[in-house]
């Protein structure tokens, strides 16, 4: 993940806590949010990424989500409930960013966004440049809800909870968006054989 050049402790400062009025959601030290941070940034980053195939969104939608999160949050709802409305923040600002402009051409999308191969193994190689391809050929939808469920481990609930979706509709979501990912993979184009 990059680095943004805000950090938590800069978001901190950015707020005004030292009244009491505007602070009464931050209900968390500094030593507890720097380790909330610490687990959370990066899963966030990545599922932001993922979802928009944009790192330089990512960084800022990364920003924009810890400074309202730090606005809002209540610490003592306990750390799960407190990453899925995190979670959620960084949906909504996704949704916020789309309906600002026009979805970008998903042709061209940096491949970088989804981590490089250690070491010379070209069919690990081939075969994540092939699911990155095939994964931003789907709706941004679906790709939230995949990344949310296989890359976050969430359940039906916590989707339902991040994308303000009914959590009986998750599954049918899942099932499609699963069977369309499945669809995309099998369109590989040939590759001509060696000798031939």
């Amino acid at each position: 993940m990059k680095t943004t050049s805000v950090t938590w402790q800069g978001a901190i400062r950015q707020l005004d806590v030292a009244d009491s009025a505007d602070s009464r959601g931050l209900s968390m030290n500094d030593e507890a949010f720097a380790s909330f941070y610490q687990r959370t940034a990066r899963p966030v980053w990545s599922y932001l990424v993922h979802v928009s195939g944009n790192p330089a969104l990512a960084d800022d939608l990364l920003q924009e989500s810890y400074l309202r999160f730090l606005c809002a949050a209540r610490w003592s709802d306990g750390e799960g409930a407190c990453r899925r409305y995190l979670f959620r923040i960084a949906t909504n600002l996704l949704r916020d960013h789309w309906r600002k402009r026009a979805p970008a051409s998903l042709e061209g999308l940096p491949e970088e966004a989804f981590g490089t191969v250690q070491g010379p193994d070209i069919a690990q190689l081939d075969s994540q440049k092939m699911l990155a391809r095939a994964f931003h050929r789907l709706r941004p939808r679906e790709r939230q809800l995949l990344w949310l469920a296989y890359a976050e481990g969430a359940t039906h609930a916590e989707i339902a909870e991040i994308t303000g979706l009914r959590t009986a509709g998750i599954r049918i979501l899942l099932y499609r968006a699963r069977r369309k990912l499945a669809h995309l993979l099998q369109q590989r184009p040939a590759t001509p054989e060696k000798g031939s």
